[in-house]
């Protein structure tokens, strides 16, 4: 199965819903529920997020709250990997780090346990969407704080109008359906 086969790229394409002025005007949300409900999007999305790093030592996947749980446990199955939630605050029951990280209009953070990566752990950090990268930004700085070493990060969409790479520039990126406008 190959990752560039532009007829299964389009078939998950098709599967993407736009919901306009979600969740605020202005917006045009790109919403993955319909490729989650068809078996064959799904397998095919997860599969095409982990071919990339099938020849990769992978320790464990890290997905950031909350439909990159979806795709990360999904991915760390198939690469014989442990999963790891990031979330938002006050939602994990053990002692956790976090990290805070710029929104438009003031910040947020995220957070993981503080046992969840061992020193030297090869991480891979998965997530649906790559839009400005401060979520997914703040989730490395929190796997390297830890002593994880990031071996690259995947995506289902990517939002390249958003530059999102920009703020992942130093990881090996993988998106399958990238969007060059809203």
């Amino acid at each position: 199965m190959d990752a560039d086969d532009p007829i299964r790229i389009v078939k998950l394409r098709e599967l993407i819903r736009d919901v306009a002025d979600f969740p605020k005007p202005g917006v045009m949300f790109k919403d993955i529920t319909p490729l989650l409900r068809d078996e064959a999007g799904l397998s095919l999305a997860v599969e095409y997020l982990t071919q990339p790093f099938r020849r990769v030592r992978v320790d464990v996947v890290v997905g950031a709250e909350s439909r990159g749980f979806i795709f990360a446990t999904a991915v760390a199955r198939n690469l014989s990997a442990g999963f790891v939630p990031i979330r938002k605050p006050g939602r994990l029951p053990h002692r956790t780090r976090s990290e805070e990280y710029a929104l438009e209009y003031g910040t947020d953070s995220v957070e993981i346990h503080e046992d969840a990566i061992g020193r030297g752990d090869r991480v891979l950090m998965v997530d649906d969407v790559l839009a400005t990268g401060g979520t997914m930004a703040a989730c490395c700085r929190l796997v390297e704080s830890l002593g994880g070493v990031i071996v690259g990060a995947a995506f289902l969409i990517e939002l390249t109008f958003l530059d999102g790479r920009s703020k992942l520039g130093q990881y090996p990126i993988h998106s399958i359906l990238k969007y060059d406008q809203a």
